[in-house]
């Protein structure tokens, strides 16, 4: 039987990694990297909250993504607009 408290600590350790690859993220070139980068910070929130609610950890997953990838999206389309190397 899988362990509950392993989808805590690998949710902890997958958040954690995940808001430092963010953070160091806009010194990558490629913007697939910098979009993957946060989406392993919101992989790591939904398996803390898996532990506490399935459904909530399903709609926290959705809606970061979702909402990541607008922001990110529209940023990369702002710089390139702008004629920023990106």
């Amino acid at each position: 039987m899988i362990d509950v408290n392993l989808f805590f600590y690998v949710g902890i350790f997958l958040a954690i990694v995940g808001s430092l690859a963010t953070a160091w993220g806009p010194g990558v070139k490629d913007p697939i990297i910098r979009t993957f980068n946060t989406e392993v910070a919101s992989i790591g929130v939904c398996l803390i909250l898996l532990t506490y609610n399935h459904v909530l950890a399903l709609l926290t997953l959705l809606a970061t993504t979702v909402v990541i990838t607008f922001v990110l999206f529209r940023a990369i389309i702002r710089l390139e607009e702008m004629g920023a190397d990106v």
